[in-house]
């Protein structure tokens, strides 16, 4: 790949994998999330993502939109445990634009008062949406059974939170966390890496900017819980994984694809096709260098929920105990290729070099193909094995069908 990568003296990171397509896509992110959230700001980080979209000292929030749509491109940007970004896709030749814009949005945003307000209501209907919605909300909620608070809180924070925080803590951890030093710059697709260089270089000043660090604490916790006007029942099982710098994270990767990645998985089989006990089965693992779990997601009737539950069980230990070479050769084929899509679109290339980024190095990237082809059988088997030992599980069940 033509990847490039350099550090600069501030501290700050510039990324860019070069394409030959008319189409770029651009990243502002920051290494904090809400990993680096206290129980009583839980929620700030994706707070302060909304806040940046509503007005800089020379742009007001539909300013920043048309700027970027008027000229091809889509805005948009996300919060998550470890990172916070602000992005953009839109034609390379505007490059110039999507720099100009999402670099102002990050170094001049107003909190204005008024605007504060509105959107501490837009969040709570936010937090309301997610909670209506089991799908969502039991994958929400797995983290509190399998951390201890601050980090078992949901991203998004909670009503409480939410209300506490306000304007000059916004402020204060902007001005804390927002800083060069902090920052990423992550291009993929046609742009010229010695001017991406001097755009950082001229835009962003020495400052340097610190973060709060949590403990984050594991634990392993059950729960069924009721809720009238709902007619299905929604799970989640879950366990820890070894961390990203672990080698035998990669093969957690093998197992979840194993057992729950797609029409083809064990439990899709078990679960979906020959026992006709739901629609939804799947699986998806969360591993970085601070924390790593799996889960396995199954939407069913209420009656049903401890027979997945044991089917989910079962399943796990047939991997450890019968699992064989050429599956797993399958398997990783699976991923390789799933890998290799991902990599098709600049916006998802972009997204999976920051992640990288954040856990270490983006090059690491490149070595994913010839670290699940590394993946070996007894590894696969070894972690299916803990999972009988110690998983968290929760299940939200109509109030009238248990």
């Amino acid at each position: 790949m033509n990847f490039k990568k350099k550090v600069l003296k501030n501290g700050m990171v510039v990324l860019l994998e070069k394409r030959n397509v008319p189409v770029v896509s651009v990243a502002f992110a920051v290494r904090n999330g809400g990993i680096n959230e206290a129980e009583s700001e839980k929620g700030i980080s994706h707070f302060i993502e909304h806040m940046l979209y509503k007005g800089t000292l020379t742009r007001d929030a539909r300013k920043i939109a048309q700027e970027i749509e008027l000229n091809g491109g889509v805005l948009n940007g996300f919060t998550d445990e470890t990172v916070t970004a602000y992005w953009c896709k839109m034609p390379s030749k505007h490059i110039n634009v999507a720099l100009d814009v999402l670099s102002d949005m990050i170094k001049n945003p107003l909190f204005k008062e008024d605007e504060l307000k509105k959107e501490r209501q837009v969040i709570f209907e936010e937090i309301k949406m997610r909670r209506d919605t089991p799908q969502i909300h039991v994958l929400d909620e797995i983290s509190s059974f399998l951390y201890e608070r601050p980090f078992g809180i949901p991203l998004i924070g909670t009503k409480e939170s939410m209300n506490l925080i306000n304007r000059e803590e916004i402020i204060q951890k902007f001005k804390q966390v927002y800083k060069p030093n902090n920052l990423i710059l992550c291009v993929v697709g046609n742009a010229d890496f010695n001017k991406l260089i001097k755009f950082a270089e001229k835009n962003f000043g020495k400052e340097k900017g610190k973060m709060e660090e949590h403990k984050i604490k594991m634990k392993n916790e059950i729960k069924i819980e009721k809720r009238e006007g709902i007619d299905q029942a929604n799970l989640v099982l879950a366990f820890h994984t070894p961390l990203a710098n672990d080698k035998k994270s990669y093969a957690a990767q093998v197992l979840m694809t194993l057992i729950a990645g797609g029409m083809s998985s064990r439990l899709f089989h078990e679960i979906r096709e020959k026992r006709n006990l739901a629609y939804s089965v799947r699986g998806d693992a969360s591993i970085t260098v601070n924390f790593s779990f799996c889960v396995v997601y199954v939407g069913t009737t209420a009656e049903k929920v401890e027979l997945v539950k044991k089917l989910i069980l079962e399943e796990f230990e047939k991997v450890a105990k019968e699992l064989k070479e050429d599956e797993v050769m399958k398997v990783k084929e699976q991923i390789i290729g799933n890998y290799l899509i991902s990599m098709e679109d600049s916006q998802s290339q972009m997204i999976n070099l920051l992640y990288h980024e954040i856990d270490g190095d983006a090059r690491k990237f490149y070595n994913f193909e010839k670290e699940i082809r590394n993946v070996k059988l007894k590894d696969v088997k070894e972690i299916a094995t803990r999972v009988k030992n110690g998983y968290s599980f929760y299940a939200l069940v109509p109030d009238d069908k248990l």
